[in-house]
């Protein structure tokens, strides 16, 4: 899978990683040096517990849409503001509106370095 070469195709380049179910496909779509908080409250960073949350997400077993709300970029840093589901045929097995932060590699393709899945809930307390 190639990773995307601009900012706004981060969600759904994500989306195409996780209906693979390939952990090193999805892995390859972050910057393990960040965070990803695969539930609220509970931010993980680290190739290891990355991976952890990315099997956890990947054990639901369904079709992973996003929608970008919106991207906004600066340079090499862009933030987004998503709509994510993953779906079983009608049967909703999950949803969030989420909030991530892309970084520009070096070699021209983004990469997510914060993946706040339910970053944007409206009940959502720092």
């Amino acid at each position: 899978m190639n990773l995307p070469t601009r900012a706004q195709d981060a969600h759904s380049t994500l989306a195409a990683a996780f209906n693979t179910g390939n952990i090193a496909t999805v892995m390859s779509m972050y910057d393990v040096s960040g965070i990803i908080v695969p539930e609220p409250g509970k931010p993980v960073s680290g190739k290891e517990k990355f991976e952890e949350a990315i099997k956890a997400i990947l054990s639901i077993k369904g079709k992973m849409e996003i929608k970008t709300v919106y991207c906004q970029q600066t340079g090499d840093i862009a933030v987004g503001r998503s709509e994510w589901s993953i779906t079983d045929g009608e049967e909703v097995k999950i949803s969030a509106k989420g909030i991530e932060v892309m970084k520009r590699q070096p070699d021209g393709t983004w990469k997510i370095v914060i993946d706040h899945a339910f970053g944007a809930e409206a009940d959502l307390l720092a």
